[in-house]
């Protein structure tokens, strides 16, 4: 007889879902997402490079130098001369020997401009240089 008594009185409360662990875990997954995530905008300039057939993929520690096609030049981001680019590039040689440079350069870049950012970047002790290019 007790059995049935209680049996009513459980019938009668409602079943809920508890929407809080629920919300917790999405945003810790939202949180683990936005930090794992690597944004690919390390030269701080957009430019539209040259396309190529024989362009291979390079080491992703190399060094990136952005050439616009106005001429400016930008290193992690930030607007540099052409006059002290071979001083930085010394003091980052200096951290890593084997450091190796690519040039993303816009295709409206002119050849002059080029000519003198890896004319530095050999001054200042690079040795492996390369353009970066559009895979066609």
């Amino acid at each position: 007889m007790f059995k049935s008594v209680r049996a009513k009185n459980n019938i009668k409360e409602k079943a809920e879902i508890q929407m809080t662990p629920l919300i917790d875990m999405v945003f810790i997954l939202l949180i683990f997402f936005i930090v794992t995530t690597s944004f690919v905008s390390d030269t701080g300039l957009k430019v539209s490079r040259p396309q190529a057939h024989t362009g291979q993929d390079l080491n992703r520690d190399s060094l990136k130098i952005a050439v616009g096609a106005s001429g400016e030049i930008y290193l992690a981001g930030q607007r540099i001369s052409i006059f002290s680019l071979r001083s930085i590039v010394a003091a980052k040689l200096k951290r890593n020997p084997e450091l190796s440079t690519v040039i993303i350069a816009d295709k409206a870049t002119p050849a002059e401009t080029l000519v003198k950012v890896m004319d530095e970047l050999r001054l200042g002790g690079i040795k492996k240089i390369s353009l970066a290019t559009e895979k066609i």
